[in-house]
């Protein structure tokens, strides 16, 4: 039998992009180290996960003093470092929402064959730039509308509304952190569920939270009845 008639098959991409606050209210209440942190123990479990169907590449865009790509999307197992974020000034989620856009529609940065894209939003605030029609124009987007999509509100003065509308899960459209601890605990969950989440028999599928009872208990992160 001919060589040229086994086939390796390639894992596809399965993006995972966060648009993370870093204005200056993160810097209050440990809440900018344990996004760092977080973000870190994410990439290092990504980086260990098995790459036979599904290759996690993740990508974090900031919205603090400017938007930026604070990390483009990237195969995890190929990220060294990521530098740490600085909580600093406003908080311009247009920009930011602008970013994403462009980066799901780029067929060069997520191709065709790529799984739907897992979006994460993170705030403790109000945006403050004209966001309206980049968060809309972001949201209702070919690829965003089958992506799935999850926000986290963080402490007590975030725009909750905005948040719950970013979000398209039925069963939990918008979660809450009143504090550092309650960040980590999200972060786990989102992480543990993208890992097996790239294991699955169907990964272009939408993804589910999954939560750990002991880590997460109902104190310790809210979830809307």
């Amino acid at each position: 039998m001919s060589l040229k008639k086994f086939v390796v098959n390639k894992a596809r991409p399965l993006p995972v992009i966060i648009l993370a606050d870093t204005s200056g209210s993160m810097s209050i209440n440990g809440k900018i180290d344990a996004l760092n942190l977080s973000i870190k123990d994410m990439i290092s479990s990504f980086a260990s996960e098995s790459r036979l169907r599904a290759e996690i590449h993740l990508s974090v865009v900031t919205f603090g003093s400017k938007a930026a790509t604070h990390l483009p999307l990237t195969p995890a197992h190929q990220i060294e470092q990521i530098e740490n974020f600085v909580a600093q000034g406003t908080t311009p989620l247009g920009a930011a929402c602008t970013i994403v856009k462009d980066m799901i529609e780029d067929k060069e940065c997520i191709p065709s064959r790529a799984y739907r894209p897992i979006i994460i939003l993170v705030s403790d605030g109000y945006p403050t730039d004209d966001y309206k029609n980049a968060f809309d124009a972001l949201i209702n987007s070919d690829r965003a509308q089958k992506a799935t999509r999850f926000a986290l509100s963080i402490g007590n003065d975030a725009d909750n509304a905005l948040l719950e509308s970013f979000g398209n899960d039925v069963e939990a459209p918008l979660l809450f952190a009143h504090n550092a601890a309650e960040i980590a605990h999200f972060f786990r969950a989102v992480t543990m569920s993208v890992a097996n989440h790239s294991k699955s028999q169907k990964p272009n599928e939408p993804m589910k939270l999954e939560f750990v009872n002991d880590e997460l208990a109902d104190d310790d992160l809210d979830i809307p009845l």
